[in-house]
């Protein structure tokens, strides 16, 4: 039985990568609330975990704060803070990009975020230190056809190293995870109706995709004590995308040492 590890919100918790960290901070030990707009959703993988359970629009700011306060009341005070909440965009040309779909997008993914780690980040400064794991994205550290959404989670990546900064000498530690392409159902999804031009495991180093275990793995830790000196860093959890993309121009990453190859004759 693992040893209690104080309570932690997931926002964005009723799908994803948020709620297989939320189960996996279950199983280490932390009390955990699932916040997310999808009530149904929520409250039934709060129900399997025995976890609580907090509608959240993170697009709002009276219901941020009131989340929090309602939070704390309920539960007693939060000591780690993970926003997995996050809306996408279709791939459209810059031209076809309108207005209306860049700010719902900025609204949520950047906005929100900033407003999540306001009221609950604050609320930690002011009562001895906690922890919080933004979720950015690859789209935020390579160039893509999402404009919006690569845009709005490169923002993240910012802020969490401004909010770092601030509350630092209060024991608030901020850090953000960036994952590559992770097999969540929307992902698996798209590979399985061909929405894909290619196959995404083919640009990774490790020739796979991420699991999403493996990113709330690293949340996880991030949030813990474990990792009590690592404040406004951006760990990428990519199955090796970066190192990969590089090596286009050369053919592609190499097969694993020592292979056969199969088309080669033999004795």
């Amino acid at each position: 039985m693992s040893a209690e590890q104080g309570l932690a919100v997931v926002i964005g918790g009723a799908a994803g990568i948020g709620a297989t960290t939320a189960q996996l901070m279950t199983e280490r030990g932390w009390r955990v609330v699932v916040a997310d707009r999808d009530e149904a959703a929520g409250e039934r993988l709060a129900g399997e975990l025995d976890a609580g359970f907090r509608r959240i629009d993170i697009a709002r700011e009276d219901d941020i704060r009131e989340a929090a306060a309602a939070i704390e009341e309920r539960h007693g005070r939060v000591s780690g803070l993970v926003v997995a909440a996050a809306v996408y965009q279709a791939v459209v040309p810059p031209r076809e990009l309108t207005l209306t779909a860049w700010n719902a997008v900025l609204q949520v993914n950047l906005t929100g975020t900033f407003l999540a780690n306001r009221e609950f980040g604050s609320r930690m400064a002011a009562s001895g230190g906690g922890a919080i794991v933004n979720i950015a994205s690859i789209a935020a550290i390579g160039s893509m056809p999402v404009h919006a959404y690569g845009t709005s989670k490169a923002g993240v990546v910012h802020l969490t190293s401004t909010l770092a900064g601030a509350w630092g000498r209060s024991g608030v530690r901020v850090n953000v995870v960036t994952p590559g392409s992770t097999l969540v159902p929307r992902v698996e999804e798209r590979i399985r109706s061909g929405r894909y031009a290619a196959d995404p495991a083919e640009f990774t180093a490790l020739g796979r995709m991420v699991r999403p275990r493996e990113v709330a793995e690293v949340i996880e830790f991030l949030a813990s004590s474990r990792a009590s000196a690592i404040t406004g860093q951006n760990i990428v959890v990519d199955a090796g995308w970066q190192v990969a993309s590089t090596w286009a121009q050369f053919g592609g990453v190499p097969g694993p040492e020592g292979a056969v190859d199969p088309s080669a004759g033999g004795d």
